[in-house]
C-alpha cells in the first residue's frame, strides 16, 4: 500500500497543472531573464494609411526591464514604423510578445498588451538617469541613439504599461494558458537568484 501511495503522489506531482499564480511568476521571469531584452512588438497601421489601413505590423524591438511593476522602458524614435503607428493610435496602443531563447511549442511565452507613454521633454522622464543606465546596461549599442543633443535621430524615452497579459505555458494539458490578472502580474515576486543582473529597477508606483 505504501508503494502505491508513493506512486500516486508522484503522479500527482507530474501531472500537476500550473496555477495562474505560477503563470504570473513565470511570465515576469520570461521578461526579466530575456537574454537579449528583445521582444516582438505589434502595432496597427492607422486607418488613413495609403496602402495598409488597419493592418497589423510586427517587428523585433528592444525593451528595458527597468520597473518593479513590470512596465518596460522603450527608446521611442518617431522615424520608426512602430512609433508612427503608436502616435496615430488614440490610446498609443501596442503589444509586446516575449518567449524563451529557443522557442518551441512546449515552452512558455507571454504577450503583453498595453499602451505607451512618451516623454517628449527629456527632463520630464521620471528618474531619467536611472532609466538610461538600466536601458544601456541591457543594450550597450543603444548608447549611440539615446535622447539628447547628439542623437542621430529624434529619440524620446517612453514607458510601455501592460494592461492585459496573455500567457501560454506550453501544452495546455499541464501548463496554464490564459489571461493573468494585471495586479497579480505586477506584484509577482522574482526569486533573488533570478533577479535582474546588471539592471536598475525603478519603482513606478507614482507614475502610472
Amino acid at each position: 500500500m505504501r508503494f502505491i501511495a508513493v506512486i500516486f503522489l508522484l503522479l500527482c506531482v507530474v501531472f500537476a497543472k500550473e496555477t495562474v499564480n505560477d503563470a504570473a511568476r513565470l511570465a515576469r521571469q520570461l521578461v526579466s531573464q530575456s537574454p537579449d531584452a528583445i521582444g516582438y512588438m505589434a502595432t496597427t497601421y492607422p486607418d488613413d494609411h495609403d496602402t495598409l489601413p488597419g493592418q497589423p505590423f510586427s517587428l523585433q524591438e528592444y525593451f528595458g526591464d527597468c520597473h518593479t511593476n513590470g512596465s518596460l522602458t522603450l527608446l521611442f524614435m518617431p522615424i520608426s514604423r512602430h512609433s508612427q503607428n503608436i502616435l496615430h493610435s488614440p490610446t498609443h496602443a501596442a503589444s509586446i510578445s516575449i518567449g524563451p531563447e529557443h522557442p518551441a511549442a512546449s515552452r512558455a511565452r507571454v504577450a503583453l498588451i498595453g499602451n505607451v507613454t512618451i516623454f517628449t521633454d527629456l527632463h520630464s522622464a521620471p528618474e531619467r538617469e536611472r532609466i538610461e543606465a538600466c536601458y544601456v546596461a541591457q543594450h550597450p549599442d543603444a548608447r549611440h541613439w539615446l535622447p539628447g543633443p547628439h542623437e542621430p535621430h529624434i529619440a524620446y524615452w517612453a514607458r510601455f504599461d501592460p494592461q492585459s497579459i496573455y500567457f501560454v505555458g506550453g501544452f495546455g494539458s499541464s501548463h496554464f494558458i490564459g489571461y493573468i490578472p494585471l495586479e497579480m502580474y505586477q506584484s509577482a515576486v522574482l526569486p533573488p537568484e533570478q533577479g535582474v543582473a546588471g539592471r536598475i529597477l525603478v519603482s513606478q508606483a507614482n507614475n502610472l
